[in-house]
């Protein structure tokens, strides 16, 4: 439950970063661009180090014997 509460605090962020970027006219496509790609990024990572962990998780469990 704790990854999902993660995802839906960076998408939270994201919405107030596009909505602050909207807010300012003059702030240009491409700094909004920056800020979508690199939360997107972040978004990406923590999901990957997720798997990752539940999957090492997994694997340590597996018995040999």
């Amino acid at each position: 439950m704790f990854e999902i509460e993660v995802i839906a605090r960076m998408i939270r962020l994201l919405r107030a970063r596009l909505a602050e970027a909207h807010a300012e006219p003059d702030a240009g496509y491409s700094t909004e661009a920056v800020v979508v790609i690199a939360l997107l990024v972040a978004m990406a990572v923590t999901a990957v180090g997720i798997i990752a962990v539940k999957v090492i998780a997994a694997a340590n469990h597996i018995s040999t014997s």
